[in-house]
């Protein structure tokens, strides 16, 4: 399910029920210079987007200007790619093997076990059709 709309910016997708994953938006915020623009799931048209619900609770997602969604550990690779500079080179090593398994065995690592993590809330343990304030979307 790929967005056919062409966008001016790149859009990162994050959990906005998520501690951890609001911490981390912080840190991307001041100190990664993205033209990205940055948006909790809960409070955008993932339908938009070319997404949905389930898959931008599992994982932060990127769109890019073409509409390609990328998940997980090669969203944040495009997003450290789009920042340049020192970014750039660690964004473009996270996507070639096997450096790209090992920020995908890391990434899920972290986002499975983000509610255990200090800073996780245990919102980000249940199933997202559970969290409130996302039952009734759509």
């Amino acid at each position: 399910m790929e967005s056919m709309l062409r966008r001016e910016r790149p859009v990162l997708v994050y959990d906005g029920d998520c501690r951890l994953c609001r911490t981390s938006v912080r840190f991307v915020e001041r100190h990664v210079p993205t033209s990205a623009e940055i948006v909790a799931f809960q409070s955008t048209d993932l339908d938009d987007l070319g997404t949905t619900r389930e898959r931008a609770a599992h994982e932060v997602l990127w769109v890019d200007r073409g509409g390609h969604v990328y998940g997980g550990a090669q969203a944040v690779a495009k997003l450290l790619m789009d920042a340049g500079g020192p970014w750039w080179l660690l964004g473009v090593i996270a996507r070639i093997p096997p450096f790209r398994w090992l920020a995908h065995a890391f990434y899920r690592l972290i986002a499975d076990n983000r509610y255990r993590i200090p800073g996780g809330t245990a919102a980000c343990g249940l199933p997202v059709r559970l969290r409130q304030g996302t039952a009734s979307q759509g």
